[in-house]
């Protein structure tokens, strides 16, 4: 099955979720002219990271995904990307949506790993589980940002049959050869599609310091080629269309999954 994938590079306007998504809706608007089935977005892509308001901002995300909601049901595509929300028990948690074409979540994450050199840890709740979504294309994974540095992660996706993870992103310079290194590697040893989108643009997350983010937005597929990658430092919509019956074929030939030892891990 082919599918077609918009990776959206934004520069994120800090603290104002009303510029952001009227800034998304033209990218979707655009992703859906391009006959995309899916766009997806960076991490914290409505709000950035205020830790000074992120309580608040937490409690009028409704707006925000009822408004995300709006414009897949509208342009009849799938959205993802990571978003300030509350989680059940009313915390600020780091929240990655997939909404489905009628303006359904088919799938939502919290993040289970949390930055603790931006503090994360201590202005928002940590997420306890996975989530793989049975979409038409086949089995989806979310995750976000860090969570790239667990391969235990991926690959307990991978175990269960997931063939496509999109994970949001807000990678710093100088951490741009890492996040390189890591889209790939856990497209290849997984040997599944990784579709990573960052940001662009600086943040001041005193008392932590400014950040820049290194873009480098990439759709990698499961054999570790590139199939599209975005510049590091401008806002870009990329387009690609992908096999996803390639990932079937590449675990067929090179048995990696099935060939592992996990008795002999612990």
């Amino acid at each position: 099955m082919k599918l077609t994938v918009s990776i959206a590079q934004i520069r994120v306007k800090r603290s104002d979720p009303e510029a952001n998504l009227r800034a998304g809706e033209k990218l979707v608007a655009e992703a859906a002219r391009r006959k995309s089935d899916i766009i997806c977005f960076p991490e914290m892509w409505t709000t950035g990271f205020d830790w000074a308001v992120s309580d608040r901002l937490a409690r009028e995300s409704g707006k925000a995904i009822e408004r995300i909601a709006e414009m897949a049901g509208r342009y009849r595509i799938w959205i993802n990307g990571s978003m300030l929300a509350l989680d059940e028990d009313k915390r600020p948690s780091n929240t990655s949506v997939l909404f489905d074409p009628r303006g359904k979540p088919a799938g939502t994450y919290r993040k289970i790993h949390l930055f603790g050199v931006i503090h994360e840890d201590k202005h928002i709740a940590a997420g306890n589980s996975l989530c793989i979504v049975d979409a038409p294309w086949g089995a989806t994974a979310l995750t976000i940002c860090y969570d790239i540095r667990f391969p235990e992660l991926f690959r307990a996706y991978a175990v269960k049959g997931v063939k496509i993870v999109f994970s949001p992103m807000a990678f710093p310079y100088p951490k741009l050869e890492h996040w390189k290194v890591l889209v790939r590697a856990r497209a290849i040893e997984n040997q599944m599609y990784m579709v990573g989108v960052n940001q662009v643009g600086s943040e001041d997350l005193a008392p932590e310091g400014k950040l820049t983010y290194c873009g480098a937005s990439a759709i990698i597929d499961p054999w570790g080629r590139t199939v599209v990658e975005a510049s590091e430092d401008r806002e870009e919509l990329l387009t690609a269309v992908i096999d996803m019956d390639m990932v079937d074929d590449i675990r067929g030939k090179m048995s990696v999954l099935k060939d592992r030892r996990p008795e002999l891990y612990k």
